[in-house]
């Protein structure tokens, strides 16, 4: 039963941010300029904000996976 629970409150949360998420990439279509580098890129303010967002996540899953990986192998 407090598994259930968890599942529930987790699939709301995810739910709420999504939700959200959406919310603030309809919000922003205007566009933008964005440098790299030496490079100039023009594209929705909420492309951007999905670029950033996806960059962050996979940036993040690749150091939790590296840290992960070095307390098994001291383990």
């Amino acid at each position: 039963m407090k598994n259930e629970k968890k599942r529930a409150v987790k699939l709301i949360a995810m739910i709420v941010i999504a939700v959200l998420a959406v919310i603030v990439f309809l919000q922003n279509t205007e566009t933008v300029e964005t440098r790299i580098l030496l490079l100039t890129v023009r594209m929705s303010r909420a492309l951007l904000l999905i670029l950033t967002f996806i960059l962050g996540f996979a940036t993040g899953v690749l150091v939790a996976g590296s840290f992960l990986r070095k307390k098994r192998a001291a383990a």
